[in-house]
This record gives structure tokens, sequence and C-alpha cells, in this order.
């Protein structure tokens, strides 16, 4: 078990990290995260034949990209567990990279990006209530040597979010060999119960490796495979854990990465958050406080895209007015995985809040 703050590192020798990312992914890679994507914790012997290879191959080519850093999946609270905000972070001059190393070792700084705009730094970041929020930004961060201003915007309903985003490179009829049952990634969930250790210790472990077996899983908690069993579909039914499989995107072909803050007429916003979420470049799409009332992420094959999807959004949301658009220079941490500086996983620190 992972403890909070420590930054666990599963890549391997470095030679080998270096040989298995260099041709980084082929057309089947891409369609195995997919799988992984609709299903993560499909067995092999579904994910093999819905890619079009045997079980064993699939198995064999995840463990591949694992290694490398190039695809992970890992596990983390629901949209109702926790208090979620956005933070934009300016930072004394020179000061930026010491600054970043600090903060990506934050649990609840659970990702980090530096930006082209008028800010620096973007975080993800995560608490129980609203007074804890409040201490985190003003004390914890805001008291951090390199910290010049911060403006934060808070989450207030989640219309898309990572674990919805797909790489489509699965066919129709491989897809339906997977599981796609159960709520999208904007579906709402139940109220919030609270959990116990045994929870906490099964959200950490999933978080480090998503796909970890019942077996494994109930060896590290201290509990009994069918309590695991039972647990997980339970929490995993009411979207108190969310599930991700994840990908260096810049070796994937999505070098370029988008935010965007708008502002959408009060009466349009739920229409218009939850059509947005459905554009297969979303990755992100919530509400916020502020001047702006709705921001989100996009992933882009190159800059060029934002000219053509701002086009596009001009011609579907007439009421929508982009405010402000920043550009990732690096994503540093991404869902508690720390991330070299082309995006592969490094390390993993637990989110926790």
């Amino acid at each position: 078990m992972l403890e909070n703050g420590s930054v666990h590192a599963p890549v391997p020798e470095s030679a080998a990290f270096e040989e298995a990312s260099a041709a980084a992914f082929e057309e089947a890679d891409l369609a195995l995260i997919d799988a992984l994507q609709t299903d993560p914790r499909a067995p092999w012997s579904r994910v093999g034949p819905a890619v079009g290879i045997d079980a064993t191959t699939a198995a064999r080519r995840w463990a591949r990209l694992e290694k490398a850093g190039l695809a992970w999946v890992t596990a983390y609270a629901g949209p109702t567990t926790a208090t979620v905000a956005y933070v934009e972070v300016t930072c004394t001059p020179g000061e930026l990279e010491e600054l970043t190393a600090g903060l990506v070792r934050l649990p609840w700084v659970f990702s980090a990006e530096h930006v082209v705009g008028d800010y620096d730094l973007l975080l993800s970041v995560a608490a129980p209530d609203l007074p804890a929020l409040g201490r985190r930004v003003s004390d914890d961060l805001g008291r951090l040597p390199g910290v010049r201003g911060t403006r934060t915007r808070l989450s207030m309903r989640l219309y898309q979010e990572g674990s919805g985003w797909k790489v489509r490179a699965l066919d129709r009829a491989g897809r339906a060999r997977l599981n796609t049952a159960g709520p999208g990634p904007g579906a709402p969930s139940r109220p919030f119960r609270p959990r116990d250790e045994v929870d906490l210790a099964l959200l950490r472990e999933l978080g480090a490796n998503g796909r970890a077996g019942y077996a494994e899983l109930a060896a590290a908690v201290g509990v009994g495979e069918s309590t695991v069993r039972r647990r997980l579909a339970r929490e995993l039914r009411d979207r108190e854990v969310l599930l991700r499989c994840d990908l260096a995107q810049q070796l994937a072909g999505w070098p370029a990465l988008a935010t965007y803050r708008a502002t959408v007429p009060h009466g349009e916003l739920d229409r218009t958050g939850s059509a947005l979420a459905r554009l297969p470049q979303m990755r992100l799409c919530t509400s916020v406080t502020g001047s702006c009332n709705l921001l989100f992420q996009v992933w882009l094959r190159d800059l060029d895209g934002m000219a053509t999807l701002e086009a596009a959004l001009d011609e579907r949301f007439p009421a929508l007015r982009v405010e402000d658009r920043t550009v990732t220079l690096r994503t540093v941490k991404r869902m508690g995985r720390v991330l070299d500086d082309r995006g592969r996983a490094t390390g993993y620190v637990p989110v926790g809040f």
C-alpha cells in the first residue's frame, strides 16, 4: 500500500523503457486501449476477441504498454465524494520548476499542467468540503514559495471527465463484445455514502492498478475476495469509484491540449454542457463558479484544430461565448500519475483529500 505524498515509480530500466516506447502505439494498441476504456476490468478472454487478437496476445501487448508508461488503468473517487476545483496559479519567474516539483507530491493536487496564457499552472484539486478547499488553496498553496497569485473556479456540475473520453479505434462489432452497461460519464450519482477504511484501502490499490485481480486486492486490503467483489461492484454501479484507461496522448497522436473558459446563459447551461460532452475532442466539461460559468478541455491532433473547433462551436452553440483559452505546454500530473515531457507515466501519487 502506498503512503500519501509518496511517488511510486513502476517504470523499469531506462533501456527497456526507451525500447518499448520508441515505436509508441500501433493501431492494435489503440484498439486495445479503446477496449479497456470501454470496459477497464474486462478479462483478456473478452478483450482479445473484441480487438481481433487472442487473449494471450492482448495481455502481452498491454504489459508492454504499461511497462513503458504508455498506458495504464487507474481508479479514483467519483464526483459526489469530493469538492473539486480548478486553480489558476501565477508563478514567480524562475521558480516554476521547483514549485511544480513540490505540487506534484501533494495528494490533493490530482492533476497539474504548465500552460501558456494569463497564468502559468492549472491545477485540479480536491478536498472533503468547502472549508477544507479554502484552507488548501489559501494556506497550503497560496503560501508556497514561488506562488504570486491564484484564482479558483469551483466545479459545480460535471458533464464530462476523462473516463468518458475514448480513442475510438475499436469497431462496432468489437465494442459490442464488451460490457458497456451502466451510467455514462455525465450521469448523476447516488448520494455519497461515507467510506470506511476498507473502501479507502481498496481505492488506493485500484488507483495504482485498476486491473488488479480480486484475489490480489483482497490480500492487499485484508478482507475476503467475496467482500472485495461485492464492494467494488456497488461502488462502480453508484459511481463512487470511477475507472479510467489513460495513455500518453502526445505519442498516441493528440499532442495539443487546450482549456476554454466560456459563458453561457444560465437557462442554456445544462443543455450546452451535455451537448459539449458528446464531442469526440472533449476530455472535461463542467460548470464552474466565477465570471465564466463553463470550463472545458479538449485533446486535439494539432493546434490548428483549435480554429476548426471554435468555428464548430460558433455554429452549433450560438449562445456560448468563449472568454479565454490556454494551451498546455506539458501535463506533469494527471489523476495521480506523474508524467514525463512526452506524457509517459513515470510514477504515481495516490489521490487523497
